[in-house]
């Protein structure tokens, strides 16, 4: 299984934030994306799960299998996408979130409810209602839906914030678990994931350039480039 960008670019509206990025990620390896704020990490995560559009480029995924058993055409067809949010129902049970979960992504393959609860350090809440739990507690929540459904691409953003340093370690072991399966890790963060290696992708801010800046010496590609930002 590989993912592969050439000439990605991505962005909001028809503003790019990042790219053009070219990469390869295999089956076994992450890729921790780096950089300050406003750089455009959440943007290519989203970008990768399928739900912004790639201002240019390709992406493409090969040697994967859909939930269909016909071959991936996409890489939203076999990731889970953990956002900043936690995406779930504040008065449902955290097994009944789960179990929507489980059956929205196609079911089957994960573990149980229980089971992966117990494994982000849990056990025993699946009747309480989430907005019970602590913000370190949601967060571990939402990331048990990793368990519940097996899927080979993990992307992730700030997946370990609200976690203590517990935590993070229960789940640096959890992610070097899926890579030893075979799975893939993307994940954009600004502290270490406790993965035991890890290859980086660095985004960096991109800046307008002033109306000064606009003028004699610049030629008419970079003139063309600098207005596709307004």
């Amino acid at each position: 299984m590989t993912i592969a960008a050439a000439g990605l670019a991505v962005g909001r509206g028809r503003e790019t934030v990042a790219g053009p990025l070219d990469f390869a990620v295999h089956a076994g390896e992450a890729l921790v994306v780096t950089g300050p704020n406003g750089a455009g990490k959440s943007t290519f995560l989203r970008t990768l799960a399928g739900l912004l559009r790639p201002l240019a480029g390709h992406l493409a995924v090969t040697g994967a299998t859909a939930a269909d058993g016909e071959p991936a055409r996409t890489v939203a067809e076999i990731a889970h996408y953990v956002g900043h949010r936690n995406a779930m129902k504040p008065g449902v049970s955290v097994g009944d979130n789960l179990s929507f979960w489980r059956d929205y992504l196609g079911g089957g393959g994960g573990r149980s409810i229980e089971a992966a609860l117990a494994a982000v350090g849990l056990p025993d809440l699946a009747h309480l209602p989430f907005s019970y739990l602590s913000a370190g507690q949601q967060r571990r929540t939402s990331l048990a839906r990793l368990l519940v459904v097996e899927r080979p691409v993990w992307i992730l953003d700030e997946p370990t914030s609200a976690l203590d340093a517990a935590s993070q370690e229960r789940f640096g072991t959890l992610m070097d678990a899926h890579l030893a399966d075979g799975g893939i890790v993307i994940a954009a963060t600004h502290q270490p994931l406790g993965m035991a290696a890890v290859r980086e992708l660095r985004l960096e801010s991109r800046r307008l350039p002033a109306a000064g800046e606009r003028s004699g010496g610049v030629d008419e590609a970079a003139i063309a480039a600098a207005e596709g930002w307004l």
